[in-house]
């Protein structure tokens, strides 16, 4: 399925907390977020919005794709921390760039959203009836952590990061696998005006099994396997799931990007800040084979291949 990344975006908050930050506001220590997590510090929005940070992240992207606003037929902003309960947080994007001819709409597929959000634009650029669409992950998980919970606040970041995706190019889909099991919402889950619930040791194990599964599953769609695939560019949630991920792979971790050490886990912006990171650091070449996964609450899980 032809689908190009015309152009790569991100944007990240001013504000950096450290872990030694965190050390004056609960019981823990910069030693014990980096050995259990990876995490030693991340961003935090306090006067952007989450339509602010998508708004810089896509104004970036569209402007690295020599994409107008109006160019762009469909917007999709995967987050669980829209700025209102209605309207779509995508649609506040679109006023906001003046992106006149899209329609626009957000999905909920928390840490997953992003690879959501590929297969339906990658589904609509097929079609023939869309040409453009502009895909957006974005996070304020900052509004949403009980920061007297030393459990969960030291691994959540805000940010966004966003693509400009054409069904002309060069680039290519290869393949999408997608899963979700609601039986197992309460591993992770946040009630409305809550806080981040989540059963970490079982999310873990969880993790590691269904993220290979679907990488696996991914290559096999395509005809290729690991040693076909340049870069790996997981969700960045927690390093020992990374590695884990990677050793059940049996890929080197020279093949994996990293940047949960500084930005923690930013839920659905993590793959896109991610991608453009590693594209900005020549990391990510046109033509590469990029293998990318996640999982996050809902259960959601999956992985897309594409040719960069």
């Amino acid at each position: 399925m032809g689908i190009s990344f015309l152009g790569l975006g991100y944007a990240l908050p001013a504000q950096v907390l450290s872990n030694f930050d965190l050390e004056k506001m609960v019981d823990t220590s910069d030693e014990w977020i980096t050995t259990r997590t990876g995490i030693k510090e991340r961003r935090i929005s306090k006067e952007e919005s989450l339509t602010d940070l998508s708004y810089r992240a896509s104004l970036q992207a569209l402007n690295r794709a020599g994409v107008s606003p109006e160019e762009i037929d469909a917007i999709i902003l995967a987050t669980l921390t829209p700025d209102l309960g209605f309207p779509a947080s995508a649609c506040l994007l679109q006023a906001r760039l003046g992106a006149n001819r899209a329609y626009a709409l957000d999905i909920s597929a928390a840490c997953s959203g992003f690879l959501y959000g590929l297969e339906l634009a990658g589904g609509l650029l097929a079609s023939g009836r869309t040409k453009k669409v502009l895909l957006v992950g974005a996070e304020r998980l900052s509004q949403i952590v009980d920061w007297t919970d030393r459990s969960t606040c030291v691994l959540f970041g805000d940010g966004a990061g966003a693509v400009v995706l054409s069904s002309e190019g060069e680039g290519e889909l290869l393949s999408s696998v997608l899963r979700s099991d609601g039986s197992l919402w309460e591993i992770l889950y946040a009630e409305r005006c809550g806080y981040i619930k989540m059963k970490g040791k079982e999310l873990f194990k969880i993790a590691v099994r269904a993220m290979a599964e679907v990488c696996e599953e991914a290559l096999q769609k395509a005809g290729l396997s690991v040693e076909d695939v340049d870069l790996v560019v997981p969700h960045q949630a927690n390093i020992r799931i990374i590695q884990a991920l990677a050793e059940r792979l049996n890929l080197p971790m020279e093949k994996v990007y990293v940047n949960i050490h500084k930005y923690g886990n930013t839920s659905a912006a993590s793959i896109p800040i991610a991608l453009c990171e590693a594209y900005e650091e020549g990391k990510l070449k046109r033509g590469d084979v990029v293998l990318m996964t996640a999982m996050g609450g809902g259960l959601t899980w999956g992985a897309g291949l594409i040719r960069f």
